[in-house]
């Protein structure tokens, strides 16, 4: 079971020679997501990269279980409990459903990779039925899906999902939803970037708002439910 929590702290990333993201502050709690927010250029997804180890010039700290992880690291990254499921559904195109999920079960012990993966199809049964299709034969959605299924195999303590949603229509994206509710059931964090807020606000615990690369807004999810009207001025900081 997870007990720590993944917490970043003044996180600064530098891109192109510039600075995009300025001083990020979160934190995801075991069984429960937090949502990250904000328009296109906002800085979100240099904010996951960062987190995820894949870019070097980053200062300000992320750790897992109070355990610090230095910038330009991801194998170590992973190590440690924190899978990425980058923007794009990226999967291994010219391998079968079933293959993309061996190969990410590798980091387990040998005897472990075969119930990892069949734990992990119970999330998602549409794949079950597919297990010889290419990855580059599937839809988006079911792309998305093995996508998230072959970070969900190794057994992660937190998830990072960056534009969970992207490229698919709403009514793909509701099949999506039960299986982040069941992550979360099982103690796995998720850091959620969204771009329909009230699928982020739905399944989130807390979410922070960034806007020029600046947290803008943090709040409990609830609340801004029930008072909109904070998120729209937390976004229109970015337009200034």
């Amino acid at each position: 079971m997870n007990t720590g929590e993944l917490v970043v702290t003044d996180l600064r990333v530098r891109r192109g020679g510039r600075e995009v993201v300025h001083g990020v502050d979160l934190t995801v709690r075991p069984g429960e997501v937090t949502a990250l927010l904000g328009a296109n250029g906002a800085g979100k997804s240099s904010t996951v990269l960062a987190i995820a180890g894949l870019l070097r010039e980053v200062s300000g700290t992320v750790t897992v279980n109070g355990e610090t992880l230095k910038p330009g690291s991801p194998t170590r990254t992973r190590r440690v409990g924190i899978a990425t499921v980058q923007e794009g559904h990226r999967v291994f195109a010219d391998l079968s459903v079933a293959d993309n999920l061996r190969i990410a079960s590798l980091p387990l012990p040998s005897r472990e990779r075969s119930a990892a993966v069949e734990s992990t199809l119970e999330l998602f049964e549409e794949l079950r039925a597919m297990p010889t299709r290419l990855g580059g034969q599937l839809s988006g959605g079911q792309q998305q899906m093995l996508a998230i299924a072959s970070a969900l195999v190794a057994k992660p303590s937190f998830v990072v999902i960056d534009e969970m949603s992207l490229g698919l229509a709403p009514v793909i994206v509701q099949r999506l939803i039960p299986a982040i509710r069941a992550i979360i059931a099982s103690g796995v964090g998720v850091l959620l970037i969204e771009q329909f807020t009230r699928v982020a606000l739905e399944l989130a615990t807390t979410a922070t708002v960034l806007a020029q690369g600046e947290v803008s807004l943090a709040a409990p999810a609830a609340e801004l439910v029930a008072n909109p009207d904070q998120l729209t001025r937390a976004y229109r900081l970015s337009e200034g």
